[in-house]
């Protein structure tokens, strides 16, 4: 047997490169010859092959192909029609185009095209879909995907490094300083919804006082300006611009680090596929408020707080519980770090995968 990972772009620090990377290196553990083929790689150091030779490396019966779907790439539904091994889609998700009316035209059309993908990618009877969430098999199974071959697994992820690695303790001891350390890491992009975030801080802030402090961690996008503008314009019109702390890039030492100094992670995103960030503050310790919209509760569980509505006011309290609560902070706490081992550690998730597997080993 030969194994083919296939996507159109591959990576460094990015959710669906950190699956795929992981893919590999457990299919090559098993002794299985494996390739990633992409049509682009960055800040990866592992080798990648031109998806043209992706069948004639491992286009046989007896093969294995994984496509990571999320976003349009019309040439993956053409080698998976010509495939004829075990072939399976991995769905990541895809934000829906609406999120970016009026703010990037480009986006909106890439989003757009992706998802008009959906129902081709469910007509191709591929032997597995398997899926980051629940909330993203029923996706597919509303596309006409059979249920029997849907299966959920997490996103392989860099958690346990996260939580290796060494502190920064400079930045330690600037965030360090008796603030009440508020925290969002996500991509700056409108489905994450930090406008409603700012309007929470802001809540906290006149609600239960100072001093607070909101760290945003995520790289802003120059073709979502105008995103990145209304952020901007928020913060202003609450007078909160000396109360934001903005990280567009960091190192893992630097990420654990604002995640160490956090007393809580709140998110209101309005669209996710699985949310990586919500791990990473359950395995590091942070409690988590978050909104409960599209695979967040799934991802999440009983491992935080989640509210089915953006009222500012019900994040503001809750951030202030968390604070003066100290023994519903650390059941919070302790809940969460048996969600990430039972159900996202990474030996959990490479049992499961290797299920799905079963069949084509």
């Amino acid at each position: 047997m030969r194994a083919v990972i296939l996507l159109p772009v591959l990576a460094g620090a990015d959710a669906v490169g950190n699956d795929a990377i992981a893919m590999a290196h457990l299919l090559r553990a098993r002794g299985i010859e494996t390739r990633l083929c992409c049509d682009a790689s960055f800040g990866v150091d592992e080798p990648t092959y031109p998806t043209r030779g992706a069948l004639d490396f491992a286009g046989s019966p007896g093969d294995l192909l994984i496509y990571h779907f999320s976003m349009g790439w019309p040439a993956a539904i053409d080698i998976l029609r010509r495939a004829r091994g075990f072939r399976v889609v991995r769905y990541h998700n895809i934000t829906p185009p609406e999120f970016f009316e009026g703010l990037s035209i480009d986006h909106q059309a890439t989003c757009a095209n992706g998802r008009a993908e959906i129902p081709a990618i469910a007509d191709l009877g591929c032997e597995s879909y398997l899926c980051d969430s629940a909330y993203n098999a029923s996706e597919l199974i509303a596309a006409g995907v059979p249920r029997d071959r849907t299966a959920v697994v997490a996103p392989f992820h860099r958690v346990e490094p996260l939580l290796h690695a060494k502190a920064d303790m400079t930045l330690l001891g600037e965030l360090g300083d008796g603030a009440h350390n508020v925290l969002m890491v996500g991509r700056i992009a409108p489905n994450k919804n930090h406008v409603d975030l700012i309007d929470a801080f802001a809540a906290f802030v006149d609600g239960y006082g100072d001093p607070a402090r909101l760290i945003i961690v995520g790289k802003a996008d120059p073709r979502l300006a105008r995103y990145s503008e209304q952020i901007h314009a928020r913060i202003d019109a609450h007078r909160l611009g000396s109360r934001v702390r903005w990280f567009e890039s960091l190192g893992e030492a630097q990420l654990k680090t604002v995640y160490l100094a956090s007393h809580a992670f709140v998110t209101l995103s309005r669209h996710e596929g699985f949310c990586v960030p919500l791990i990473e503050a359950m395995a590091i310790g942070v409690p988590v408020v978050a909104l409960a919209s599209s695979a967040m509760p799934g991802t999440l569980g009983d491992g935080g707080i989640l509210w089915p509505e953006t009222d500012p006011w019900l994040y503001a309290a809750s951030l202030a519980r968390l604070r003066e609560d100290r023994d519903f902070r650390n059941d919070l706490r302790d809940a969460a770090y048996r969600r990430y081992r039972g159900q996202f550690a990474p030996a959990v998730l490479a049992e499961r995968f290797f299920r799905v597997l079963e069949p084509a080993l």
